[in-house]
């Protein structure tokens, strides 16, 4: 079932129901948008995959919701694309374990300091 989804093909009408947005939005960012670029049929009617719309849905994100440029956003999602997939979380190194004790400390002491500022204010 999970495969038959995947490959199944939308029509222009369907993702622009899905996406919420115009058939001419879609058709400008395909041309701005190199990795969206849907296959034709026989009569010219454009068909997405799945892939494709999850790409659409992340440039209207990156539009409309956070507020990139056409430009921005290109290079937000070239980014995105070219990055491998997350996997494990990685362990924190020695490092990262070092900093994280020493910014401990550091907010301790802030503290200590600040509740004694207060005791000398209520004075």
């Amino acid at each position: 079932m999970a495969v038959e989804e995947e490959d199944r093909l939308y029509k222009i009408g369907e993702v622009c129901k899905v996406a919420e947005v115009q058939p001419y939005v879609l058709r400008y960012w395909e041309a701005e948008f190199p990795p969206l670029a849907p296959n034709k049929s026989g009569g010219g009617q454009r068909l997405y995959t799945r892939h494709e719309i999850d790409i659409i849905l992340r440039i209207k994100q990156l539009l409309y919701s956070e507020g990139f440029t056409i430009a921005g956003a290109k290079k937000r999602l070239e980014i995105e694309m070219s990055s491998p997939p997350p996997t494990a979380t990685p362990e924190p190194s020695v490092q990262s374990t070092v900093q994280s004790k020493s910014t401990d400390k550091a907010l301790g002491d802030v503290k200590r300091e600040l509740t004694a500022i207060l005791r000398i204010l209520d004075e």
